[in-house]
């Protein structure tokens, strides 16, 4: 369930680390995603302040953002930027997985979100595919790509750890008497 913040504008707690993300460079490609954000945590009030400061300097002043309050507990209506307010609207049709920057300069800025509590491999992964130029997959489409493959990864190591726990483990270390180099004895011809 989410829940807004009507009355005024929501405080902004200062958070001692900077913001987390990756914009596509300036390229003549345009893509479907201008880059990702991964935020520390899921309280918009919280994280949009350092982002907006951090993209005001890039896009100029940014002055809306847009969410799917899917993935956010509390949507407030604005939040504090250095020297202005941002309004945040939300809307249930955006891809959950997308913030929309708004600036009257840049125009449009759409990030990835990538999950607070992803891994940083995930994340580092994740941020560099919405960064590339000319990109056409979308925020869904990289989560999604990105949740298989880390099934993908976890299944391989369960399939090593029960190799290794059920007797599998390599073999040990036959070398070539004159030339050195690894031999790998064949079944049914092992050394006695």
């Amino acid at each position: 369930m989410t829940t807004t913040v009507d009355r005024g504008v929501a405080q902004a707690l200062v958070h001692p680390l900077p913001p987390r993300f990756s914009l596509t460079p300036k390229s003549s490609l345009n893509g479907l995603l201008d880059g990702a954000w991964w935020p520390y945590s899921r309280d918009l009030a919280a994280e949009l302040p350092p982002l907006v400061e951090e993209m005001d300097g890039r896009l100029g002043r940014i002055t809306r953002v847009m969410v799917n309050p899917t993935h956010w507990p509390v949507v407030p209506h604005k939040v504090p930027a250095t020297g202005h307010t941002v309004h945040v609207g939300w809307f249930t049709e955006q891809d959950p997985d997308k913030v929309i920057l708004l600036s009257y300069t840049a125009g449009r800025c759409d990030l990835l979100v990538v999950p607070p509590d992803t891994e940083p491999a995930a994340a580092a992964r994740l941020m560099a595919a919405a960064a590339v130029p000319g990109s056409v997959l979308t925020a869904g489409v990289l989560m999604s790509d990105e949740a298989a493959t880390g099934r993908r990864m976890r299944d391989a190591r369960s399939s090593e750890d029960a190799w290794e726990t059920d007797g599998g483990a390599a073999l040990p270390s036959l070398r070539h008497p004159v030339v050195g180099a690894r031999m790998i004895p064949l079944p049914g011809c092992m050394r006695r």
